[in-house]
Protein backbone atom coordinates (compact mmCIF):
# COMPACT_ATOMS: atom_id res chain seq x y z
CA UNK A 1 0.00 0.00 0.00
CA UNK A 2 1.46 3.33 -1.01
CA UNK A 3 2.52 5.73 1.70
CA UNK A 4 0.12 8.56 2.41
CA UNK A 5 1.22 11.95 1.18
CA UNK A 6 1.37 14.70 3.73
CA UNK A 7 2.71 18.20 4.08
CA UNK A 8 6.30 18.74 5.27
CA UNK A 9 6.60 18.72 9.07
CA UNK A 10 9.08 21.13 10.65
CA UNK A 11 10.38 20.86 14.19
CA UNK A 12 13.24 22.52 16.01
CA UNK A 13 15.97 20.31 17.39
CA UNK A 14 16.61 20.78 21.13
CA UNK A 15 18.96 23.72 21.60
CA UNK A 16 19.27 24.25 17.84
CA UNK A 17 18.79 27.47 15.90
CA UNK A 18 17.58 25.68 12.78
CA UNK A 19 14.57 23.60 11.84
CA UNK A 20 14.52 20.00 10.65
CA UNK A 21 11.86 19.55 7.98
CA UNK A 22 10.59 16.02 7.54
CA UNK A 23 8.96 15.01 4.26
CA UNK A 24 7.73 11.70 2.89
CA UNK A 25 6.83 10.07 6.22
CA UNK A 26 3.64 8.06 6.74
CA UNK A 27 0.78 9.61 8.68
CA UNK A 28 0.03 7.46 11.76
CA UNK A 29 -1.82 9.83 14.10
CA UNK A 30 -3.67 7.17 16.14
CA UNK A 31 -0.61 4.97 16.67
CA UNK A 32 1.36 7.75 18.35
CA UNK A 33 -1.61 9.59 19.88
CA UNK A 34 -1.00 8.45 23.47
CA UNK A 35 2.72 9.16 23.19
CA UNK A 36 1.96 12.64 21.87
CA UNK A 37 -0.36 13.31 24.82
CA UNK A 38 2.39 12.35 27.27
CA UNK A 39 4.68 14.92 25.67
CA UNK A 40 2.19 17.77 26.07
CA UNK A 41 2.65 20.26 28.92
CA UNK A 42 0.20 19.96 31.80
CA UNK A 43 -1.97 22.88 30.69
CA UNK A 44 -2.36 21.36 27.24
CA UNK A 45 -3.16 17.92 28.70
CA UNK A 46 -5.88 19.35 30.94
CA UNK A 47 -7.23 21.36 28.02
CA UNK A 48 -7.32 18.24 25.80
CA UNK A 49 -9.16 16.17 28.43
CA UNK A 50 -11.64 19.00 29.06
CA UNK A 51 -12.23 19.46 25.33
CA UNK A 52 -12.84 15.73 24.87
CA UNK A 53 -15.33 15.76 27.74
CA UNK A 54 -17.24 18.77 26.42
CA UNK A 55 -17.29 17.58 22.81
CA UNK A 56 -18.47 14.09 23.78
CA UNK A 57 -21.28 15.53 25.91
CA UNK A 58 -22.27 17.90 23.12
CA UNK A 59 -22.56 15.00 20.66
CA UNK A 60 -24.73 12.99 23.04
CA UNK A 61 -26.80 16.12 23.72
CA UNK A 62 -27.55 16.37 20.01
CA UNK A 63 -28.56 12.72 20.02
CA UNK A 64 -30.87 13.25 23.00
CA UNK A 65 -32.45 16.25 21.24
CA UNK A 66 -33.11 14.08 18.19
CA UNK A 67 -34.58 11.03 19.97
CA UNK A 68 -36.18 12.88 22.90
CA UNK A 69 -37.53 10.77 25.75
CA UNK A 70 -35.88 12.70 28.61
CA UNK A 71 -38.40 13.43 31.33
CA UNK A 72 -38.69 17.05 32.55
CA UNK A 73 -36.40 18.27 29.75
CA UNK A 74 -37.70 21.03 27.51
CA UNK A 75 -38.43 19.53 24.07
CA UNK A 76 -35.69 20.28 21.49
CA UNK A 77 -33.66 22.12 24.16
CA UNK A 78 -29.94 21.57 23.58
CA UNK A 79 -29.19 23.14 26.96
CA UNK A 80 -31.31 20.65 28.90
CA UNK A 81 -30.00 17.76 26.79
CA UNK A 82 -26.39 18.84 27.39
CA UNK A 83 -26.88 19.12 31.16
CA UNK A 84 -28.58 15.72 31.21
CA UNK A 85 -25.65 14.26 29.26
CA UNK A 86 -23.16 15.73 31.75
CA UNK A 87 -25.14 14.26 34.66
CA UNK A 88 -25.18 10.87 32.94
CA UNK A 89 -21.48 10.85 32.04
CA UNK A 90 -20.52 12.08 35.49
CA UNK A 91 -22.85 9.51 37.16
CA UNK A 92 -24.38 12.40 39.13
CA UNK A 93 -28.05 11.52 38.76
CA UNK A 94 -29.89 14.41 40.42
CA UNK A 95 -33.20 12.79 39.53
CA UNK A 96 -34.76 15.94 38.04
CA UNK A 97 -34.28 14.55 34.51
CA UNK A 98 -34.28 10.87 33.59
CA UNK A 99 -34.79 8.73 30.45
CA UNK A 100 -38.32 7.50 29.92
CA UNK A 101 -38.18 6.04 26.42
CA UNK A 102 -36.37 3.02 25.01
CA UNK A 103 -34.29 5.17 22.63
CA UNK A 104 -33.20 7.48 25.46
CA UNK A 105 -32.24 4.51 27.64
CA UNK A 106 -30.21 3.03 24.81
CA UNK A 107 -28.35 6.33 24.50
CA UNK A 108 -27.71 6.33 28.25
CA UNK A 109 -26.20 2.85 27.99
CA UNK A 110 -23.96 3.97 25.11
CA UNK A 111 -22.91 7.12 26.97
CA UNK A 112 -22.11 5.09 30.10
CA UNK A 113 -19.75 2.88 28.09
CA UNK A 114 -18.08 5.91 26.49
CA UNK A 115 -17.82 7.52 29.94
CA UNK A 116 -16.00 4.48 31.33
CA UNK A 117 -13.52 4.50 28.44
CA UNK A 118 -12.93 8.24 28.60
CA UNK A 119 -12.42 8.12 32.37
CA UNK A 120 -10.01 5.19 32.08
CA UNK A 121 -7.92 6.88 29.39
CA UNK A 122 -7.86 10.22 31.24
CA UNK A 123 -6.94 8.57 34.55
CA UNK A 124 -4.17 6.54 32.94
CA UNK A 125 -2.81 9.59 31.14
CA UNK A 126 -2.75 11.75 34.26
CA UNK A 127 -1.19 8.96 36.34
CA UNK A 128 1.46 8.32 33.69
CA UNK A 129 2.39 12.00 33.55
CA UNK A 130 2.57 12.24 37.35
CA UNK A 131 4.68 9.11 37.68
CA UNK A 132 7.04 9.96 34.82
CA UNK A 133 10.17 11.44 36.37
CA UNK A 134 11.90 14.20 34.40
CA UNK A 135 15.29 15.81 34.81
CA UNK A 136 16.06 19.46 35.38
CA UNK A 137 19.63 19.64 34.15
CA UNK A 138 21.23 22.95 33.26
CA UNK A 139 24.15 23.34 30.86
CA UNK A 140 26.45 26.34 30.57
CA UNK A 141 25.68 28.70 27.73
CA UNK A 142 29.13 28.14 26.21
CA UNK A 143 31.74 25.43 25.92
CA UNK A 144 35.33 26.62 26.22
CA UNK A 145 38.75 25.53 25.00
CA UNK A 146 41.69 26.34 27.25
CA UNK A 147 44.89 24.72 28.55
CA UNK A 148 44.59 22.40 31.55
CA UNK A 149 48.00 21.28 32.80
CA UNK A 150 49.38 22.42 29.45
CA UNK A 151 46.97 20.29 27.40
CA UNK A 152 44.31 21.91 25.20
CA UNK A 153 41.01 20.92 26.77
CA UNK A 154 37.36 21.31 25.80
CA UNK A 155 35.27 22.12 28.86
CA UNK A 156 31.69 22.86 29.81
CA UNK A 157 29.66 22.61 33.00
CA UNK A 158 26.35 20.95 33.83
CA UNK A 159 24.32 20.73 36.99
CA UNK A 160 21.09 19.52 38.54
CA UNK A 161 18.63 22.33 39.22
CA UNK A 162 16.80 20.21 41.78
CA UNK A 163 18.16 19.62 45.27
CA UNK A 164 18.21 15.83 44.91
CA UNK A 165 20.95 13.56 43.63
CA UNK A 166 21.25 11.90 40.22
CA UNK A 167 22.88 8.57 41.02
CA UNK A 168 25.36 6.90 38.67
CA UNK A 169 25.23 9.75 36.17
CA UNK A 170 26.83 8.95 32.82
CA UNK A 171 27.72 11.37 30.05
CA UNK A 172 28.19 10.85 26.33
CA UNK A 173 29.76 13.49 24.09
CA UNK A 174 29.59 13.37 20.30
CA UNK A 175 30.95 15.77 17.69
CA UNK A 176 29.10 16.17 14.40
CA UNK A 177 30.83 17.85 11.48
CA UNK A 178 30.12 18.35 7.80
CA UNK A 179 32.44 16.56 5.40
CA UNK A 180 32.66 16.47 1.60
CA UNK A 181 33.20 13.06 0.06
CA UNK A 182 35.50 12.49 -2.90
CA UNK A 183 32.37 12.06 -5.04
CA UNK A 184 31.23 15.54 -4.13
CA UNK A 185 28.51 14.54 -1.70
CA UNK A 186 27.82 15.89 1.77
CA UNK A 187 28.31 13.63 4.77
CA UNK A 188 27.53 14.41 8.40
CA UNK A 189 30.09 12.46 10.38
CA UNK A 190 29.56 11.65 14.06
CA UNK A 191 32.68 11.17 16.20
CA UNK A 192 32.86 10.28 19.88
CA UNK A 193 34.67 12.66 22.19
CA UNK A 194 35.93 10.83 25.26
CA UNK A 195 35.53 12.82 28.48
CA UNK A 196 38.26 12.52 31.09
CA UNK A 197 35.51 11.25 33.40
CA UNK A 198 32.43 9.60 31.91
CA UNK A 199 30.65 8.69 35.14
CA UNK A 200 29.82 10.39 38.43
CA UNK A 201 28.65 8.44 41.47
CA UNK A 202 26.18 11.23 42.17
CA UNK A 203 25.42 14.49 40.40
CA UNK A 204 24.05 17.41 42.33
CA UNK A 205 24.69 21.03 41.55
CA UNK A 206 27.79 21.14 39.35
CA UNK A 207 29.97 18.90 37.18
CA UNK A 208 32.78 20.15 34.97
CA UNK A 209 33.08 17.96 31.89
CA UNK A 210 36.54 17.88 30.29
CA UNK A 211 37.80 16.45 27.00
CA UNK A 212 41.54 16.56 26.33
CA UNK A 213 42.37 17.59 22.77
CA UNK A 214 45.32 15.26 22.24
CA UNK A 215 46.54 13.57 19.05
CA UNK A 216 43.70 11.01 19.22
CA UNK A 217 40.97 13.60 19.68
CA UNK A 218 38.72 14.41 16.69
CA UNK A 219 39.28 18.07 17.63
CA UNK A 220 43.06 17.80 17.19
CA UNK A 221 44.31 20.56 14.92
CA UNK A 222 40.99 22.37 14.76
CA UNK A 223 40.82 26.15 14.96
CA UNK A 224 37.97 28.62 15.57
CA UNK A 225 37.76 29.14 11.81
CA UNK A 226 37.81 25.43 10.93
CA UNK A 227 35.03 24.43 13.33
CA UNK A 228 32.82 27.12 11.80
CA UNK A 229 33.72 26.01 8.27
CA UNK A 230 32.93 22.38 9.12
CA UNK A 231 29.72 23.37 10.95
CA UNK A 232 30.87 21.51 14.05
CA UNK A 233 28.14 20.63 16.55
CA UNK A 234 28.71 19.06 19.97
CA UNK A 235 25.91 16.83 21.24
CA UNK A 236 25.74 16.00 24.95
CA UNK A 237 23.63 13.31 26.60
CA UNK A 238 23.44 12.75 30.37
CA UNK A 239 21.70 9.68 31.85
CA UNK A 240 21.27 8.80 35.50
CA UNK A 241 18.90 7.56 38.19
CA UNK A 242 16.78 9.95 40.21
CA UNK A 243 17.39 9.06 43.87
CA UNK A 244 13.83 10.08 44.86
CA UNK A 245 11.73 8.30 42.23
CA UNK A 246 14.41 5.68 41.42
CA UNK A 247 13.62 6.17 37.73
CA UNK A 248 16.05 6.78 34.90
CA UNK A 249 16.21 10.40 33.77
CA UNK A 250 18.12 12.00 30.94
CA UNK A 251 18.85 15.35 29.35
CA UNK A 252 20.43 16.47 26.08
CA UNK A 253 22.12 19.66 24.94
CA UNK A 254 23.88 20.99 21.84
CA UNK A 255 26.78 23.35 21.40
CA UNK A 256 27.35 24.85 17.97
CA UNK A 257 30.59 26.30 16.65
CA UNK A 258 29.48 29.79 17.65
CA UNK A 259 28.94 28.55 21.23
CA UNK A 260 32.57 27.45 21.68
CA UNK A 261 34.79 30.10 23.26
CA UNK A 262 38.48 29.60 22.50
CA UNK A 263 41.05 30.83 25.01
CA UNK A 264 38.73 30.83 28.02
CA UNK A 265 37.94 28.68 31.03
CA UNK A 266 34.86 28.16 33.18
CA UNK A 267 34.81 30.48 36.17
CA UNK A 268 35.27 28.84 39.56
CA UNK A 269 31.98 28.35 41.37
CA UNK A 270 33.31 26.33 44.31
CA UNK A 271 35.42 28.15 46.88
CA UNK A 272 36.50 27.55 50.46
CA UNK A 273 35.25 29.99 53.09
CA UNK A 274 37.48 31.27 55.91
CA UNK A 275 35.68 29.00 58.41
CA UNK A 276 36.63 25.90 56.40
CA UNK A 277 33.33 25.31 54.62
CA UNK A 278 32.76 25.06 50.87
CA UNK A 279 30.64 27.63 49.05
CA UNK A 280 28.97 26.97 45.71
CA UNK A 281 28.17 30.18 43.84
CA UNK A 282 25.55 29.27 41.22
CA UNK A 283 25.40 32.93 40.18
CA UNK A 284 28.68 32.33 38.29
CA UNK A 285 27.56 29.05 36.74
CA UNK A 286 27.66 30.36 33.15
CA UNK A 287 30.61 32.75 33.51
CA UNK A 288 33.84 32.24 31.57
CA UNK A 289 37.28 33.79 32.13
CA UNK A 290 40.00 34.44 29.53
CA UNK A 291 43.20 32.39 29.73
CA UNK A 292 46.63 32.64 28.16
CA UNK A 293 47.14 29.97 25.47
CA UNK A 294 49.73 27.28 26.05
CA UNK A 295 52.53 26.80 23.51
CA UNK A 296 51.22 25.18 20.35
CA UNK A 297 47.60 26.14 20.92
CA UNK A 298 45.83 26.51 17.55
CA UNK A 299 44.16 29.83 18.32
CA UNK A 300 45.33 33.35 18.99
CA UNK A 301 45.58 34.69 22.52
Amino acid sequence: MAAMKRKPVAFKAPGADYEIRVVGDRATPLRDFYHALLQLPWWATIAAISAAFLVTNALFAVAFVVVGGVSHATPSSFRDAFFFSVQTMGTIGYGAMFPESTAANVLVVGESIVSLLLTAVSTGLVFAKFSRSTARFVFTHHAVVSPVNGVPTLMFRLGNERGNQIVNAQIRLVMVRTERTSEGGTFYRMLDLKPTRERALSLSRSWNVLHEIDAQSPLAGETPASVIEKEVELQVMVIGTDDISMQTVHAAHRYFAKDIVWGARMADVLTETPDGHLQLDLGRFHEVEPTAPAPGFPYPS
